[in-house]
């Protein structure tokens, strides 16, 4: 079935009775006017030099049958770190007096973005011209997804607003399979390693049953491209693809737990776009089906809980890892050092961000950080199969291992703290400190 008749047999669908609901949806460009530092790989040796798709910050702002109101702001950059992200809340919650817990902000990771604030500085060797356009980016952005926020409570109308679960399969375990192989074993059904393959799908539809809205997401690193031209990657080609097949809609991509997951093979502009249409078609099959009303109820949690670091370096560690010839082990050190003299010095946690909403019969779990798959696998196996779980949301500190991929190591579990700038690995409580937070917030026993 072609994706325009799809579209036509979703607006030729009876529309359901409206339930309570009003929602609201807007965006906002935030590609980079000049060339500037790319954020994702260390091996760039050079700022952009082009544009394949735009970057955009995107609102959706739902108001509950109570009168509670959520708000959800999707950034096509591959981070942002803790203290740009408590400037864009604030911008939000002070404006529209909403709650910290009503607002989450959920990045789509692409490596085709630019570089914001101090999400992965260690990574970078900036000179004094790029590091002072990185800060005059960053200080512009709480203003331009207010923008996209003021546009979607101006928006807010009468939705019927339901939800789906659809499936799409390009996610591999990255670190189960070797990326040559994996056409092979793809091909012959022998792919290693766990994967979350859902494609959780939110629809506001007007009284007229016409889409005003689209929030999804799925579990795989936006890793397709590393090229040196802006592009939001297979999440950006996916949102393009509907909001081609449904004109007048905003569609919202957010990243599951897939930090040990990525779309393999890749490296192309065409795969990229195959990946997205893939994506695309996966939430497209979900919205031609009747999809069921996600009713009554709303309530929204945060909390910033407390994640030890396994343990903090000496200052004569420091100093020796300052003269390590791996610069970005000893760009770590440097910065280290300096925190080490400031009156707090190198804290032994990490205030770690956990976010729940419960939007009628949707319960979604919102984690900070580079949260692999292994999360949402246990947190739906043992809270129920219907349970959306994002990653990447509020704070991207570091990524966030299963106490098995931390005892593993590699990059996910132990070598990727250097880039994020924290002094260790993570301690061996990690995982159940983080699933015993969302168990709470959502009154499990």
């Amino acid at each position: 079935m072609t994706r325009a008749l799809l579209a036509l047999l979703v607006l030729a669908a009876p529309a359901s009775a409206q339930d309570g609901w009003h929602a609201g949806f807007a965006a906002q460009r935030i590609t980079p006017a000049e060339p500037m530092w790319m954020s994702g790989y260390a091996s760039r040796t050079a700022p952009a030099d082009g544009t394949e798709t735009d970057l955009f910050a995107k609102a959706a702002v739902l108001r509950a049958p109570d009168g509670k109101t959520f708000c959800l702001v999707t950034l096509d950059l591959v981070g942002i770190d803790r203290d740009t992200s408590r400037q864009v809340v604030t911008a939000i919650t002070d404006k529209h007096r909403l709650p910290r817990e009503a607002v989450a902000l959920a990045v789509s990771h692409t490596h085709c973005g630019p570089v914001v604030g101090k999400n992965l500085r260690s990574m970078y060797f900036l000179d004094d011209h790029h590091a002072r356009l990185v800060d005059a980016y960053t200080d512009a952005l709480p203003g331009k997804v207010l923008k996209a926020v003021d546009g979607a409570v101006a928006a807010l109308g009468p939705v019927t607003l339901s939800a789906g679960v659809g499936s799409a399969t390009f996610a591999v375990n990255r670190r189960e399979n070797k990326e040559a192989d994996v056409p092979a074993l793809r091909e012959a059904g022998k792919l290693k390693g766990p994967t979350d393959h859902d494609v959780p799908v939110l629809a506001a539809r007007d009284a007229q049953g016409k889409l005003k809205g689209v929030v999804f997401g799925y579990a795989c690193h936006a890793t397709v491209l590393s090229a040196q031209k802006w592009c939001a990657d297979y999440p950006g080609f996916a949102q393009l693809e509907l909001e081609k097949a449904h004109p007048g809609a905003v569609a919202l991509f957010w990243a599951g737990c897939g930090a040990d997951q990525n779309p393999l093979p890749r490296r192309t502009v065409e795969l990229a776009r195959g990946y997205g249409k893939q994506l695309a078609d996966a939430v497209d099959a979900v919205l031609a089906k009747p999809m069921p009303a996600v009713g009554a109820g709303a309530a929204a949690a945060y909390r910033e809980v407390p994640l030890p670091l396994h343990e903090i370096p000496s200052r004569e560690a420091l100093l020796k890892q300052a003269e390590n010839p791996n610069k970005y082990e000893a760009a770590r050190a440097r910065h280290l050092l300096k925190q080490l003299d400031t009156p707090r010095g190198i804290p032994a946690d990490y205030p770690y961000p956990v976010q729940t909403w419960k939007l009628g019969r949707v319960t979604w779990v919102l984690l900070g950080g580079e949260v692999v798959v292994d999360y949402s696998l246990r947190l739906k196996r043992e809270l129920g199969a219907g349970l959306w779980v994002a990653g990447y949301a509020n704070d991207v500190m570091a990524y966030v291992p299963s106490a098995r991929v931390l005892r593993e190591g590699g990059y996910e579990g132990a070598t990727s703290m250097v880039y994020y700038g924290l002094p260790s690995v993570w301690g061996p409580e990690v995982e159940e400190r983080v699933v015993a937070e969302v168990r709470r917030q959502v009154g499990a026993k």
